[in-house]
């Protein structure tokens, strides 16, 4: 089993988000997340990513705890917009890339390959200040596959998709799913879900 969450407990305050959470997470699954808002979705990828701490339990990576390390091979998609706006394009999912432990020339060519796929290649130079909602998120996607995580985790990732989009990232998870990779997919989209997942994870 690649990711294993036992038993999680996340309070804030007086407020109580998790009592003893658990759900198993393998290679070729997706794992849908819902929950209305507030249900404490966010909070969970925030702790499997190792940006919040739980209160109890523990989260298995592979049989062993997770750590910091392991976010080498997790890809991350947040919620919120996460682009330098100065940056090139390019030029910046390329660093992310190699913040994952990617040569510059392996993340040139993992990212590259990933802007001819979703037919943007004419965005590599583009400052990130111009592109909109929607084109920064279909970037912040790439730069969350670029080094080919094992595990994927995405929050609401059709915000600012238009129908069309929307189904290019539905394809573009199914061929993921397909190649192995687990994936924890957080959204509204009840539609999407349905397409998607193979289990469901009410909140």
């Amino acid at each position: 089993m690649l990711l294993q969450v036992e038993k999680i407990k996340k309070s804030f305050g007086t407020h109580r988000v998790f009592d003893g959470l658990s759900f198993t997470a393998d290679r070729g699954e997706v794992v849908g997340i819902l929950g209305g808002n507030g249900a404490g979705k966010t909070t969970l990828l925030r702790i499997i990513n190792c940006l919040l701490e739980a209160d109890g339990g523990q989260i298995l990576f592979e049989g062993h705890p997770m750590t910091r390390n392991d976010l080498e091979v997790v890809g991350y998609l947040p919620e919120e917009r996460g682009l330098y706006r100065r940056m090139r394009v390019g030029e910046q999912v390329v660093f992310l890339a190699r913040l994952k432990g990617l040569s510059k020339a392996d993340a040139e060519a993992s990212v590259h390959e990933w802007f001819q796929r979703l037919g943007v290649e004419e965005w590599w130079r583009r400052p990130v200040s111009k592109l909109s909602k929607g084109m920064q998120q279909k970037v912040q996607f790439v730069a969350s596959v670029a080094h080919r995580p094992q595990l994927l985790v995405l929050d609401e990732p059709f915000s600012g998709f238009d129908n069309e989009n929307a189904a290019m990232l539905c394809r573009e998870i199914k061929r993921l799913r397909a190649e192995g990779t687990a994936i924890l997919l957080s959204t509204h989209n009840t539609e999407a879900a349905r397409d998607l997942c193979t289990k469901i994870v009410r909140l």
